[in-house]
């Protein structure tokens, strides 16, 4: 029998932290379905990233024959899982997933209802992880999620989408109202999925890529080669790619530069 605790019982038990960007979901039908975006992958070991009040815990507690872990900052809330929600018992990591080590020795799933003011941290985390981890499912502001999601030439097309398309597929799976959470956001929110490329386009080096990419987006306004000039050599820059603005260039056009450097 799952233990679904009502609304006013929770809020007694805890308090909300702006501070670490809380917005909790309590909508069972969003959580189900956040939950149901697992149901076609194989996998025997998963991260929760911010379980909060057990809004989605609970349900990923269900699921049989897995090694599970929650990762967890705030240690009013880890209290309140353990107590609400006894079989989470020796599986909360009370550290933040910005600080803490890797949860598993081997590939592990990441799901969460990200803290909303820390989220692309979190993705830069993934990129960190990303020998581990093959999935990850996430909820962000739908603008990040969006850019995350977007395609070269698109006003969204920036930092995020270019470092995580390069290792990982990104499919938009739906959006999620400010009603679905307490406190409700002044935004829209968005799930994403991220499936970890078997072929990726061809480096110099990763940290050059990095570097060019953020360069290159720091001045999206300019010519890229007004705003990389400090990367490439006066005769590379001659090049005519370099008279695009960085949101014109593909994924496979960034990577191919960090030859070039």
């Amino acid at each position: 029998m799952r233990n679904i605790l009502p609304l006013r019982t929770i809020m007694q038990e805890y308090t909300l932290k702006k501070s670490l960007g809380q917005h909790f979901l309590k909508d069972e039908n969003i959580c189900k379905k956040i939950v149901e975006s697992l149901s076609p992958l194989h996998f025997t070991q998963l991260a929760e990233v911010g379980p909060g009040a057990g809004a989605i815990t609970k349900h990923l507690l269900q699921i049989p024959n897995i090694d599970f872990k929650a990762i967890e900052l705030d240690k009013e809330k880890v209290d309140f899982l353990e107590k609400n929600y006894p079989a989470i018992q020796g599986k909360i990591i009370n550290e933040s997933i910005l600080e803490t080590t890797v949860p598993f020795e081997n590939e592990f799933v990441v799901i969460g209802n990200f803290p909303y003011n820390i989220s692309s941290q979190i993705l830069f985390r993934v990129l960190e992880w990303k020998q581990q981890v093959p999935i990850v499912i996430g909820m962000f502001q739908k603008e990040v999620a969006q850019r995350v999601a977007a395609n070269n030439g698109k006003k969204d097309y920036g930092i995020l989408s270019v470092l995580i398309q390069q290792f990982y597929e990104v499919k938009y799976l739906f959006d999620v109202p400010p009603t679905a959470f307490n406190p409700p956001p002044k935004v829209m929110s968005g799930v994403i999925q991220l499936t970890r490329k078997e072929n990726t386009f061809a480096l110099q080096s990763e940290r050059k890529l990095f570097v060019l990419v953020k360069t290159a987006f720091n001045q999206r306004r300019k010519t890229l080669r007004n705003a990389v000039k400090s990367l490439f050599s006066a005769e590379v820059l001659q090049d005519e790619i370099f008279n695009k603005r960085a949101e014109q260039l593909s994924v496979e056009d960034f990577a191919k530069l960090t030859f070039k450097m």
